[in-house]
């Protein structure tokens, strides 16, 4: 079988997502008056006003944090804050500053040598769909009446005692669930598709694609995505292993929550907000510990082949969950140490907007809290300073992004991986527990004997003896990285 092909971009990407209403407000975008206050706390149905000439004007900030990449969650019409009921997928939200504001994004990122991704919502449009709407105006003589599984007439769209008379995801009204079978369907979708990646989008990441169970329509994404764009990056929204979807002709890679399970088990050390956690699909997490944390990390690394897991996303935090700190019970040192891992191992990582700054939310929506851009108290300037030590590192040691990847060590509560690209070398060791550890770290074929390894931030440096690192110090809830100097 051939090797599959993925983006070879995606490597060498540090991505940002992204939640369009709560990043950045330009004020050179008209809105409504009917607006909540930037920075109040978040509701199910208001609106905050945030916009892409709002990102546009802040990034400066974004590569300063060594980003490259950022994935928006949907920016399409929609009466909906988070836009994944889509009205109309041809058209950039007037709120969000239309296409002219997306326009102006992309040109603006791309001049920085940053990609741009957006969310295609393909498996499930709205009830302000046109071709929906016209099913309920129209009833059974509305000559879109197949682009949907509708079961019944009238359609019962708004009724929520009732349950709806058609296909929907999770059964919610709002969200009338295609019928991909319809040739029309899929040529209008296709066509969204290549339009987008025409305009100048880098990919698509693809709301619970999973759901949409017919092979050949995404083979065929896959085909006309790539022939708009040989570089186009596709990933998937699959919260379980992904193994069907990612054999070379349908997906890159998927957003990898096997990856965040396992950080907050580990980094975490198990002691999460339990009631945060059951409401979402990372419960259970695996046990606490090194030996687990590494036994989890292993299976995931092998699971695919080396293409696809180089370009998975591999994130800490997204809008459909607790962030990460939350989770964590606002352990900073956990954030810290999972970043560090995320940083060092193989795929993108992703941030989720303000995770870098410490902000905090619980389940939807407390979540999708606005950016405090003038709120600086509210900024962890140190945990931010750490994110931006860590994207710089991966950015300056190619073995972090195209090298090997071993685990070294799983004791208790130390945990160690080595990356190797050449003669490059980079070490990286954990303690996730409360007291010191002292280690002799086995480097077994990854660093020859005599080899000078430092600190990259002190410099101070250790050298290799029959095949150990001899006296490692682990302060209580630290990570340690040592490396080959830059050339080899």
């Amino acid at each position: 079988m051939e090797r599959p092909e993925t983006p070879d971009w995606v490597r060498d990407a540090v991505f940002y997502q992204i939640f369009p209403d709560r990043f950045a407000r330009s004020l050179s975008v008209p809105k409504s008056g009917n607006l909540e206050s930037w920075g109040s706390p978040p509701t199910y149905n208001g609106y905050q006003g945030g916009d892409l000439v709002g990102v546009a004007e802040h990034l400066d900030y974004l590569q300063e944090l060594g980003v490259n990449a950022i994935y928006f969650t949907p920016v399409f019409q929609s009466a909906s804050n988070h836009r994944y009921h889509t009205h109309d997928y041809e058209k950039v939200d007037p709120m969000l500053g239309g296409d002219a504001a997306l326009r102006r994004l992309i040109d603006a990122a791309h001049d920085r040598g940053m990609r741009v991704v957006l969310d295609g919502v393909f498996n499930h449009a709205s009830r302000g769909f046109f071709q929906f709407h016209d099913i309920l105006e129209n009833g059974p003589d509305s000559a879109y009446v197949d682009w949907f599984k509708v079961s019944g007439f009238p359609v019962n769209a708004y009724h929520l005692d009732v349950a709806p008379n058609y296909e929907a995801w999770w059964n919610l009204p709002a969200l009338p669930k295609f019928n991909i079978q319809n040739p029309e369907v899929r040529e209008y979708l296709l066509g969204v598709a290549v339009k987008w990646v025409e305009f100048g989008i880098d990919g698509w990441r693809l709301d619970v694609a999973n759901e949409i169970e017919d092979d050949e329509f995404w083979r065929e994404f896959r085909r006309r995505v790539r022939r708009a764009n040989p570089e186009a990056y596709i990933v998937g929204e699959v919260w379980t292993d992904a193994q069907h979807w990612l054999q070379g002709d349908m997906w890159d890679a998927v957003m990898n929550y096997h990856f965040t399970r396992a950080c907050l088990a580990f980094f975490a050390r198990g002691e999460v907000d339990l009631p945060e956690l059951q409401r979402t699909s990372l419960f259970p997490i695996p046990e606490p510990g090194a030996p687990a944390f590494a036994a989890a990390i292993e299976r995931l690394h092998g699971l695919y082949a080396p293409e696809i897991t180089g370009s998975m996303l591999n994130l800490l935090g997204s809008h459909d969950m607790a962030r990460f700190l939350t989770l964590a019970r606002e352990d900073v040192s956990a954030l810290r140490l999972a970043t560090l891992f995320q940083m060092t191992y193989p795929g993108a990582p992703s941030i989720y907007y303000g995770d870098e700054i410490g902000m905090k939310g619980g389940h939807d929506p407390a979540n999708r809290g606005a950016f405090p851009w003038h709120d600086h108290d509210a900024w962890d300037r140190d945990l931010l300073h750490d994110f931006q030590r860590l994207t710089a590192l991966r950015r300056a040691r190619p073995s972090l992004r195209r090298g090997s990847f071993r685990v070294l060590q799983a004791e208790g509560d130390v945990f160690a991986h080595a990356r190797k690209l050449g003669d490059e070398a980079v070490l990286v060791a954990f303690n996730a527990g409360t007291e010191p550890k002292r280690i002799d770290l086995a480097v077994h074929d990854q660093v020859a004997d005599g080899v000078e390894l430092a600190d990259p931030w002190s410099h101070q440096a250790v050298r290799v003896e029959d095949g150990h690192v001899r006296g490692l110090e682990l302060p209580p809830r630290s990570g340690k990285v040592l490396a080959t100097s830059l050339g080899g």
